[in-house]
């Protein structure tokens, strides 16, 4: 069973997704799921993986999941480390130049 973060880290870490890198959540599904997709929102993510739900042309959505490259984890702080290579390698998947990490 994943391991679960509590309701404060999630709802700040998906507060911040969609807030300061939506770009981000499109760039990630339309690299690991669907390259067709119009928007992506982060909706959840536990220790195996990020979900969020992408926006189709035709106004629908689908609920994606999608694994954290290095491993699973179970602190807070792995999961930027995971959505930061999650952006890198979507950049690498889609030629996009990847801005610098701050």
């Amino acid at each position: 069973m994943p391991h679960s973060f509590d309701d404060n880290v999630r709802s700040a870490v998906l507060s911040h997704m969609n807030g300061d890198h939506s770009d981000d959540n499109l760039l990630i599904v339309r690299a690991f799921v669907d390259r067709a997709a119009v928007g992506a929102t982060m909706i959840d993510f536990d220790g195996d993986g990020g979900t969020w739900d992408a926006a189709d042309a035709a106004g629908g959505t689908t609920e994606v999941h999608v694994a954290w490259p290095g491993a699973p984890i179970t602190e807070r702080g792995e999961v930027r480390r995971e959505v930061v290579a999650l952006y890198d390698e979507a950049c690498v998947r889609l030629g996009v130049e990847p801005r610098p990490h701050a």
